[in-house]
């Protein structure tokens, strides 16, 4: 069974571009939907996200809507803790195609991680 877990240096999570994430507008709080807005920087990354490294500046104190964790997919989303992982594994799938493209370095290491 796949596993779902965070890949370290991807970032395609961190392509913030709220062109291609309508959503955002029905899920985040007002003064979360704030704070998003005022994170993407450039080229629609997130003004945290190194480029350099791939790696976030701020991880450890990360708002909430950068965080997969059961009670916030549950509260945010609507997803039952028991969904998380296919529910997080698919998202993941969504954006890392989105971002790098779906025969990507960055979706085979994903695929390989989680066990797909």
């Amino acid at each position: 069974m796949a596993t779902w877990q965070c890949v370290k240096q991807c970032g395609a999570c961190c392509h913030l571009d709220p062109q291609e994430r309508p959503e955002i507008y029905e899920y985040l709080l007002p003064e979360e939907l704030e704070l998003y807005l005022s994170m993407v920087g450039e080229g629609g990354w997130c003004v945290n996200f190194d480029r350099e490294t791939r790696e976030c500046k701020i991880y450890a104190n990360r708002p909430r809507f950068c965080r997969v964790e059961p009670e916030i997919f549950e509260e945010m989303y609507g997803v039952p803790p028991q969904e998380l992982n296919d529910f997080a594994i698919e998202c993941c799938r969504q954006q890392i195609e989105g971002v790098y493209g779906w025969r990507s370095l960055e979706i085979l290491r994903f695929d390989k991680a989680v066990g797909i």
